[in-house]
């Protein structure tokens, strides 16, 4: 189910973002009044996209959007009439990927929240790029430290190599896997 999370304090402001974003495709409309319950249903529902004031009681957008990416990150849009430095460079450190400043015209809205999703996209994305290359190297020094010991007990390299591939493919296990028990007896 996609659903859109929309957070202002002001009903009116909050039901006037609720309508445009509407149009978007969401299955479902959640609302909020404030960070707090902003936070409180980020976290316990999926979520894929935030529309937020800034400027509300209780928590803030700001750092509403700051403990909403850290729970479970989404692309969050700040809506404000707030333009100072300050604020804005607090919206980006917090991970907000656009800003919209009111008064609230629906294609302004629209332009950022699809920049907003699109840039998520592309830095999940690349995230999960990263996080596979992290895991690629990772093995491939446990790989390459157990070509060591191998080679320790009289193999060349490409002898230890094709020993721990015939290994995994015996045992069913990753080639990893087999480098790391051949770590294990080796301590």
């Amino acid at each position: 189910m996609k659903r859109v999370l929309v957070v202002d304090d002001e009903p009116l402001l909050r039901r006037q973002i609720a309508e445009i974003v509407a149009g978007y495709g969401f299955d479902e409309i959640l609302e909020a009044e404030n960070g707090v319950q902003a936070v409180e249903i980020a976290t316990h529902q999926e979520i894929l996209l935030v529309v937020m004031d800034v400027g509300m009681p209780v928590m803030d957008g700001v750092s509403a959007a700051e403990k909403i990416g850290k729970v479970r990150p989404v692309p969050i849009v700040l809506v404000t009439a707030n333009t100072e430095a300050g604020t804005i460079e607090r919206a980006r450190l917090a991970g907000v990927m656009n800003y919209v400043v009111k008064p609230v015209r629906a294609e302004q809205l629209f332009a950022a929240v699809d920049l907003a999703i699109h840039q998520f996209v592309e830095l999940s994305s690349l995230r999960a790029e990263v996080d596979k290359l992290k895991e690629t190297l990772a093995a491939r020094k446990v790989i390459d430290r157990a070509k060591g010991v191998l080679m320790k007990r009289g193999m060349d390299e490409p002898e230890a190599f094709r020993r721990l591939q015939k290994l995994a493919m015996d045992k069913r296990k990753s080639l990893r896997e087999v480098a790391e028990a051949v770590l294990l007896t080796e301590e």
